[in-house]
């Protein structure tokens, strides 16, 4: 017994002797590149599910990983043929992934352009234009809830939505409370569709919007509020959505809808989006980190 505890100690000091000569021969600031390594690749790796889990992506990563799992047990159990089967799909791999993920890859690469500093719309606006928007979109609102009339009013931000607007009428005209409410009357021709804001302009008029394919909204909403959240799962645009049947108006925001609002709560709402107050750099790419990291659940 003695022998064994003996033999195994020596074993061990020969482990830790060949560990401390790599050691020494890779450095400390060889490990310590190696460390912050592997805690940036798994902080990346948890951002993407997170980001992916309220999408369809996540059953399409869950796909993915049966798959792997099928090739890794027919070749185990030597099941020749099935394995050569889905063997022969693993070259397009690459291909298939870009394609499945292209939405989630897209949100990926926009929100780095947005960590850049770059922007574009209503940030580019003096303040007292910015108000003067907020009040006529928040007066038209109200004025269509009170007739029952419905609406979807895109606020464009820092992701274009050029792909979205050429699905309607170009319009290039200023915003105010008359034309929004004309657009949307319904008799009008583009009422059925999406309105795009673009700074100071409507720029587009019965635009079809991509509906949601969130799994955690509830089979009780209306196809205009899955258009509005929807957008907003793919863009950082905020929606003023007015119920056609009831009148109630809700925004929706980062993949979220907030309901029963009114002329004055959709303004504060308005004001606090499209950045009533005046904001340095520093502000504006704390902010933008800030939404990052709770669209990703990380905070």
């Amino acid at each position: 017994m003695f022998n064994s505890w003996s033999k195994s100690a020596k074993q061990r000091s020969v482990v830790v002797t060949v560990w401390l000569e790599k050691l020494s021969q890779v450095g400390w600031g060889g490990l310590l590149s190696s460390i912050v390594d592997v805690i940036l690749v798994s902080i990346i790796i948890y951002w993407l599910m997170m980001l992916a889990k309220r999408t369809r992506a996540w059953h399409i990563m869950w796909g993915l990983a049966v798959f792997f799992l099928l090739v890794y047990v027919t070749r185990r159990f030597g099941l020749v043929t099935v394995n050569w089967l889905l063997q022969t799909f693993l070259p397009l791999g690459p291909v298939a992934i870009v394609i499945l993920f292209y939405p989630e890859l897209r949100h990926l690469l926009e929100e780095m352009g947005k960590l850049a500093g770059w922007s574009r719309g209503f940030s580019r606006l003096p303040k007292e234009d910015v108000k003067t928007i907020i009040e006529s979109i928040a007066t038209a609102a109200s004025r269509m809830s009170s007739h029952r009339v419905g609406a979807l009013i895109v606020l464009e931000r820092d992701v274009g939505l050029d792909d979205i607007a050429a699905t309607g009428t170009r319009l290039q005209a200023a915003v105010s409370t008359h034309l929004l409410c004309t657009v949307f009357h319904p008799g009008s021709a583009l009422h059925d569709g999406a309105v795009i804001i673009r700074g100071s302009r409507i720029v587009a008029a019965g635009c079809i919007l991509p509906l949601s394919e969130s799994v955690h909204i509830g089979t009780m909403i209306h196809t205009r509020h899955k258009a509005a959240i929807g957008v907003t799962e793919v863009s950082d645009a905020a929606v003023v959505v007015v119920s056609e049947e009831t009148g109630t108006i809700s925004l929706a925001l980062e993949g979220r809808l907030h309901s029963g609002l009114n002329e004055e709560t959709l303004s504060k709402w308005l004001r606090t989006i499209l950045g009533d107050e005046d904001e340095d750099e520093g502000s504006q790419l704390k902010k933008t980190m800030d939404i990052t990291l709770r669209r990703a659940g990380l905070r």
